[in-house]
């Protein structure tokens, strides 16, 4: 796993609604996407991900999160071995709250 670029959550902006040239896929599951998100990120869950591939679009910079990225880790080396370079979000979800960036909800625009 020492082979798989990690980045901060601080190198990262707020949302990637407008992001073109790069994709979050958050690979956590439903209930988890729904307790809170990154605005613009795409979700697709980590069982979804080799069903799924032609969802993600694989010639943008790919950043994958999940809860504190282990997951994101299993996606990326799934991913290498397809082809496909990725970076790991350093720290998941846990990073982008305790960095205090925003996450959005169903119920909430952001918190």
């Amino acid at each position: 796993m020492g082979d798989i670029r990690q980045v901060p959550v601080t190198e990262l902006p707020n949302d990637f609604t407008d992001d073109a040239d790069r994709v979050l896929l958050d690979v956590r599951e439903h209930d988890e996407w729904a307790a809170g998100h990154v605005r613009g990120a795409l979700h697709i869950p980590l069982g979804d991900v080799p069903t799924r591939l032609g969802e993600i679009d694989l010639d943008a910079e790919l950043l994958v999160v999940c809860h504190s990225s282990g997951r994101s880790m299993r996606v990326l080396q799934y991913l290498d071995q397809m082809g496909y370079e990725g970076s790991c979000v350093r720290g998941g979800m846990l990073a982008w709250v305790e960095h205090g960036k925003p996450i959005e909800t169903p119920n909430a625009e952001s918190q």
